[in-house]
């Protein structure tokens, strides 16, 4: 499956896609939203026009990503790109091992691979700090400063080949509009689950009204004016159910949310460029001077809020090795 994949996402959206590919993919989007989609009358001539769009969008918005940073032994000392990103040269490295041992890919037949690519990701944090300012030749202490650090990197999709990479890539990121779609769909069947459960009770009450049965009920309360709220209430619940659609047409609602999502990629991932004005000690400036430096960003965002910052890289598999072996050794004495 995944060899199926990388196949149709290594392919420009000029190349054209093969039909059978097409149709494989839209069953792959059925199966990761809501199998019972294909309940649907014409589900997949209805799903095509939205998964090319959302394939096409995909891969030029991986294509788009900027060319790989090579990260070699000295690089954190010589690309200042780097250096926001990690405490030190030796914090750089421990966080690649972690990550590249985490991925289990220089366990594998590729992992003595010259270059090792992949999409290193991290969450950016912002956040109030005191700390020191010099105005001239006055030193502030405790002044209230807004600093930003990385945490939580990870490395996606590692391959001994940037093309490779970049497909696994597009498949992530087709994937990620299919969980989007699946969360959707999760919380109409959750909203629509409560309503039926409240109607219920409230039905069972209005029941017990219609047919005089006061047991449980207090006997000051007026019978006619019960019965009047519990109808207007079951309405509500009524017209709010019919708004997530009646029975009949709720598998229409689900692929519906799957044609959405995928109909309008643009709108649930996206790329943001953001550039921060940052001295070495992390702490934000609204403007340039002698001890700070531009930090470009590319930011991953989805339509739940989530963002993440992306580089790509390539990371020595000498220097990644070496690294390996001094822990092998340190590990030994």
């Amino acid at each position: 499956m995944l060899e199926f994949f990388k196949s149709l996402f290594s392919k420009k959206a000029t190349d054209g896609y093969p039909e059978a590919l097409i149709k494989d993919l839209i069953e792959h989007a059925v199966d990761s939203t809501d199998p019972w989609i294909r309940s649907v009358s014409s589900y997949k001539k209805k799903m095509r026009p939205a998964v090319l769009r959302a394939m096409n969008y995909v891969s030029a918005l991986v294509d788009d990503m900027p060319p790989v940073t090579l990260v070699k032994q000295d690089s954190y000392i010589s690309d200042s790109r780097l250096r926001p990103f990690f405490i030190s040269s030796s914090d750089m490295w421990e966080v690649l091992e972690s990550c590249m041992t985490s991925s289990g890919f220089l366990r594998g037949k590729e992992g003595n691979a010259p270059w090792i690519y992949a999409l290193l990701t991290m969450q950016k944090i912002e956040k109030s700090v005191l700390g020191v300012e010099v105005v001239g030749v006055i030193v502030l202490r405790d002044v209230p400063q807004h600093s930003v650090g990385f945490e939580s990197h990870r490395l996606l999709d590692p391959a001994q080949r940037e093309e490779e990479t970049r497909s696994k890539l597009k498949i992530r990121a087709f994937d990620h509009l299919l969980r989007l779609a699946h969360r959707r769909i999760t919380l109409v069947k959750s909203e629509r689950g409560k309503l039926e459960r409240h109607r219920e009770i409230l039905q069972s009450k209005l029941n017990l009204l219609t047919r005089g049965a006061w047991g449980f009920w207090d006997a000051t309360v007026d019978k006619d004016s019960g019965i009047g709220d519990l109808e207007v209430s079951v309405a509500k619940i009524e017209a709010a159910l019919s708004g997530l659609d009646g029975n009949d047409k709720v598998l229409d609602s689900y692929l519906d949310v799957v044609i959405d999502v995928l109909g309008r990629p643009d709108e649930n991932i996206w790329m943001n460029k953001e550039t921060l004005i940052i001295d070495r000690t992390g702490v934000l400036h609204s403007e340039p001077n002698d001890v700070t430096q531009n930090v470009g960003l590319d930011v991953v965002c989805d339509s739940n809020d989530m963002s993440l910052v992306a580089l790509p890289v390539a990371i020595s598999g000498e220097a990644m090795q070496s690294l390996i072996g001094d822990r092998v050794i340190e590990n030994l004495h």
